[in-house]
């Protein structure tokens, strides 16, 4: 299989003096090596991006929507091979790469239809002497800077309300994964999609990439990534006042409570946990259960662990994959030795699986007796670590799982008591609170608070992200008292 190369500049497939190679995490071994754009590159995908703007905003909602659907078309009919670029660039599992392609295929389905669901509306006048209407329109150029652990999902975050709203998108694919993005640009290029109106390029430099969030081109930046490259972001480009919408790290809590059903929690969380070996934003980090179920919650958890299939085969079931390259291996490999080295317990993984000799793979891993002395109790592991932390009917819980300045995206729930449920769905300070379960879809708004972000991928919020609005107001014509105009 030839993997794409060329980033997507401007309309057409380009080569580049400066390059990145691409590694298969699971073997690590050299995939490919791709064009990236340095200097004069982007500000030429900026100026192209800003030349595009007027004529794409102004392009009729059926005509935008046209556009995706041919670019959905082609994507369905290069499933395999999109997949195929997930699974080389990631080592991701052949069945985990579906969930990034169907989220391609379904937000260019999804953000067609829904921006003509979008209405402009009008305002009361109390006096009667004006009407009044709140107009939807384009915000301007946006540039996207995405996360490696699902490529083609991140992207597609991106790419369906940005088409649909009329905002030319610059999309920066992280340099671990940026061959699925490039394939998508390929197909881009094969519709014909009208010049600067989605440009895919990845940079080498941090200065190159810094240059795409500093220029005052840009009206919209976007992020899939940690609340440090947030912070970033938001520093280098406030240059000009821009919008933002940013999807951050978390520090994720679940709460398993005496009376939950202990094999739904066990099955959701370490399903979470250990599958894209926990490199997800969602995954619970601070798994606190209560000493009533402690032992069989435990238990079951650390079967789950071993029972897990870790490695990269195509034709095999496999569980869990590695992680994305060596130094995240290091980092969760130090994360778990400081929490035993401060009174963990060590009751599966922790370490290389001894059948693998090749790839950055950590084996599912359960630490008890977790507490907040722990770098993996305050840090966000983004590793497949499940850490244990009892609780007894008078712990503080909502207060300590609401500590920490990482947390505020997801955080979960176990009980068969509604109103318990409700309770600390209300007390929990996270964008979203999952119930006794977990879901997830494009039409469903998926966004943090605090430092784990703002504005939201999924839905029709996302589409605000990429939308300003503008008041019309009109006066009216004057009427004497006799009805007649003065």
């Amino acid at each position: 299989m030839k993997f794409p190369t060329r980033m997507y500049l401007c309309g057409e497939l380009r080569e580049a003096a400066t390059t990145l190679p691409v590694e298969n995490p699971a073997t690590e071994q050299h995939v490919v090596t791709v064009a990236t754009a340095a200097g004069d590159e982007v500000r030429q995908a900026l100026n192209c991006a800003r030349d595009a703007f007027p004529t794409w905003s102004r392009t009729s909602i059926a005509e935008r929507q046209a556009w995706m659907r041919k670019l959905r078309a082609e994507v369905i009919a290069n499933e395999d091979y999109l997949r195929l670029c997930i699974h080389q660039e990631m080592g991701k599992s052949w069945a985990s790469t579906q969930e990034d392609f169907d989220s391609l295929k379904n937000s260019l389905a999804f953000y067609a239809e829904e921006i003509a669901r979008l209405h402009d509306y009008g305002l009361a006048d109390r006096p009667g002497t004006h009407c009044h209407r709140m107009v939807h329109e384009p915000a301007g150029v946006a540039v996207a800077f995405l996360a490696w652990n699902f490529p083609l999902l991140n992207l597609a975050f991106k790419i369906g309300p940005a088409m649909a709203a009329g905002c030319p998108i610059i999309i920066r694919p992280s340099n671990d994964t940026p061959i699925s993005a490039y394939a998508v640009g390929e197909l881009c290029h094969r519709i014909g999609l009208p010049k600067g109106v989605v440009q895919i390029i990845a940079t080498a430099s941090h200065e190159d990439a810094d240059m795409l969030s500093a220029s005052t081109i840009p009206a919209v930046l976007t992020l899939i990534g940690s609340t440090e490259t947030g912070r970033h972001i938001m520093r280098t480009g406030s240059t000009s006042i821009k919008k933002y919408s940013m999807e951050l790290g978390g520090n994720a809590p679940a709460l398993v409570f005496d009376d939950a059903d202990v094999d739904q929690a066990v099955a959701t969380l370490c399903g979470v946990k250990f599958s894209n070996a926990g490199q997800i934003c969602v995954s619970p980090n601070r798994v606190f259960v209560h000493r009533r179920v402690l032992d069989s919650f435990t238990a079951k958890a650390v079967a789950h662990a071993k029972g897990a299939t870790v490695g990269w085969d195509r034709e095999a079931d496999i569980t869990t994959g590695p992680l994305i390259n060596r130094k995240a291996f290091l980092r969760n490999k130090t994360l778990v030795d400081d929490a035993v080295e401060k009174g963990a317990r060590l009751l599966a993984g922790g370490d290389r699986p001894a059948s693998l000799s090749r790839g950055h793979y950590l084996a599912p891993t359960v630490l008890a007796d977790v507490d907040d002395r722990m770098k993996v109790y305050r840090q966000e592991s983004f590793g497949p670590i499940i850490s244990i932390i009892p609780f007894d009917d008078d712990t503080p819980l909502a207060e300590m799982a609401n500590d920490g300045e990482e947390g505020g995206l997801t955080a979960y729930v176990f009980t068969r008591d509604l109103a318990r449920a409700e309770h600390y769905a209300s007390l929990l300070r996270y964008g979203e609170i999952q119930i006794n379960g977990v879901k997830y879809d494009i039409d469903l708004p998926h966004g943090g608070i605090g430092q784990s972000g703002i504005g939201h991928d999924c839905s029709a919020l996302a589409l605000h992200d990429y939308l300003v609005l503008k008041r019309v107001t009109r006066a009216l014509p004057s009427v004497s008292a006799s009805g007649d105009m003065a």
